[in-house]
């Protein structure tokens, strides 16, 4: 399946007043080659497995695949990830036609604050919020797979 999704800075916390659910993440990498990356989530008392692929030219679209794994196998994996492991609380801010999923850092992340939005097509309009910053979509550093290798603090 191929992902298409747009990633933005966000540029205040007014979209927490929007928020309609928010969720405690851990995950972690078992592989971050940017041709191929696999990530463990435990997001609440879910686990995921997930793979993604190299990235389209605009970095908006690449493959995924994504699993459902008990929690407790998920929890072992994130034990073989990478360190350090990535921790954030995730919003879903419903506008317009689509949902955003505005990611809050912790940790060596701490005060960066990202917002994406999954498209069916790049080319896909949507509305955006007076608090949807700068686009970022495509520079690898803004990759969560990234910033456990080069974290925000030390940008």
């Amino acid at each position: 399946m191929t992902e298409v999704e747009r990633k933005f800075l966000v540029t205040s916390e007014d979209f927490k007043l929007e928020a309609t659910n928010q969720f405690q993440i851990v995950q972690g990498f078992l592989n971050t080659h940017p041709e191929r990356t696999v990530r463990i989530r435990v997001n609440g008392d879910i686990g995921f497995i997930t793979v993604k692929g190299l990235s389209s030219d605009s970095g908006a679209s690449r493959y995924e695949w994504e699993q459902e794994i008990p929690i407790q196998e998920a929890q072992d994996l994130l034990r073989l990830c990478e360190t350090p492991l990535l921790e954030k609380t995730r919003y879903e801010i419903p506008f317009g036609t689509v949902i955003f999923e505005v990611d809050e850092f912790k940790g060596d992340n701490d005060g960066l604050i990202v917002a994406e939005v999954e498209l069916t097509k790049e080319s896909d309009h949507f509305e955006k919020p007076d608090w949807l910053g700068d686009e970022v979509t495509g520079q690898i550093k803004y990759y969560n797979s990234q910033l456990v290798k080069n974290p925000f603090k030390s940008w």
